[in-house]
């Protein structure tokens, strides 16, 4: 087979075709000199560069760098950048390291020391403040790194980074007790954990050893959970959404369905996101505003009326109110019993009712606010498409759901208590008009 080019990743490496015979090289479009020999039983990533000797090119030399199997992409181009380093000041990297030449950063004794000191609580706490505040992640983010570095690591906090990374036995052994003791998703997301913190103290600790102690690793295999609606699901889901004691945790949940969105954005959305006129609600992360189908409209008025009646003070701040430290909802989990499907339940079934929309994979994930991959998507300025092609993509799912509970609507009393057209459940006995957004509009002004 001929040589190819392509960036490379462990996606990308696994999905190559092994040869019938021979070999060939797939070469990397990042780094040059850095690729993998494809062969019938292995996978070797390796780098070639030109030694030179008083500036002039003296030979070319290929050097291994370990078997796919057992080093990341991304560990593996952190040695190469070194080898190819030390190629080009005129060293051969393996020789290098039979004479003792650790390459650049302390050496020796000196290197050892530093190690030492380099616990993992203190790697922790500089990629807390350097990395996950500074870049505004999520308080929920942040508390998934934090339980796992304080609590199933706790015995490890004094530990020094060097130590883990020369013992990787002790490491796998860990991930193995986790998973037996709380479960395959837990262990595999502990050592993601320490996998992103080791990486990130190696910034700015050269003598830490190149491995990531992570990457001895066995990782359990995970199935995305396939928990969401299909429309003959909702019917039964709506009547258990009525009979919900708190009206304000209602409408939260039929939002989340609604709009396919993250329970803790939604949780943060304040009035001053919703702009009824514009009919579009403001994302908190890439500038991004969903745009509003009726039915979500009427859901945030019936939110607004009710959050004004049962929390009259944290309603002035916040769409979705509660009792909670921070004034919103901040536990969002119901009662299986209760309610089945809630949280990412539904925005797999937002995702779901899409497709039956009609509405397309890529205006799917733009509702959504996911990353588009791809060069052209970078091409695409999602404002431009929220007027009339994405809020009408929008309105498609609403109706959608609603067209699932057909007459249900009228049929059960509970469900036309709260949501049909004479619905009357709301703050201070006031009817609630379908088309008059303007003066809804105007009603939360003053909550802003």
């Amino acid at each position: 087979m001929n040589d190819i080019r392509i960036p490379l990743s462990d996606k990308n490496i696994a999905q190559l075709s092994t040869p019938s015979d021979g070999w060939y090289l797939a070469r990397d479009t990042e780094l040059k000199g850095f690729f993998v020999v494809v062969g019938k039983r292995k996978r070797t990533f390796t780098v070639q560069g030109d030694l030179r000797q008083g500036g002039k090119r003296a030979s070319s030399i290929r050097v291994s760098i370990g078997d796919t199997r057992e080093l990341t992409t991304r560990a593996a181009r952190a040695i190469a950048k070194e080898y190819l380093a030390q190629i080009s000041r005129g060293q051969h990297p393996k020789k290098a390291k039979q004479d003792g030449d650790t390459g650049p950063g302390p050496v020796g004794n000196e290197a050892n020391t530093d190690v030492a000191t380099v616990t993992l609580r203190q790697a922790w706490q500089r990629y807390l403040e350097a990395h996950l505040i500074r870049k505004g992640r999520s308080e929920k983010t942040i508390s998934g790194y934090r339980d796992h570095v304080e609590r199933l690591f706790a015995e490890w906090l004094d530990t020094s980074l060097g130590e883990l990374a020369i013992d990787p036995a002790r490491v796998a052994k860990k991930h193995d007790d986790i998973t037996n003791e709380n479960g395959p998703y837990i262990a595999n997301g502990c050592m993601r954990t320490l996998r992103a913190i080791y990486n990130h103290a190696c910034k700015t600790n050269r003598s830490l050893p190149r491995d990531n102690p992570a990457d001895a690793v066995d990782w359990n295999e995970e199935k995305r959970r396939d928990t969401g609606m299909g429309a003959s699901d909702l019917t039964e889901w709506f009547r258990e959404l009525a009979a919900l004691e708190n009206s304000v945790r209602r409408e939260f949940h039929l939002l989340t369905l609604l709009c396919g969105s993250r329970t803790a954005a939604l949780q943060q959305v304040k009035p001053c996101h919703v702009d009824f006129r514009r009919r579009t609600l403001r994302g908190r992360k890439r500038a991004f505003d969903i745009p509003l189908s009726r039915e979500m409209i009427l859901c945030l008025i019936r939110a607004i009326r009710f959050g004004r009646q049962m929390y009259p003070l944290q309603s002035r701040k916040w769409i979705f109110p509660g009792d909670s430290e921070s004034g919103h909802l901040a536990e969002t989990k119901e009662d299986r019993d209760t309610l089945s499907k809630w949280g990412n339940d539904l925005r797999q079934t937002f995702r779901t009712i899409a497709t039956a929309a009609g509405v397309s994979e890529f205006d799917a994930k733009l509702l959504m606010n996911h990353s588009i991959p791809g060069v052209n998507a970078g091409y695409v300025t999602r404002h431009k498409l929220l007027e009339d092609h994405l809020r009408s993509q929008q309105q498609a799912i609403g109706t959608a759901v609603f067209c699932a509970i057909g007459k249900m609507l009228t049929k059960d009393a509970a469900l036309r208590d709260w949501l049909g057209r004479c619905a009357s459940r709301v703050a201070g006995g006031r009817q609630m008009k379908r088309g008059d957004l303007g003066e809804a509009q105007d009603r939360i002004r003053p909550a802003a």
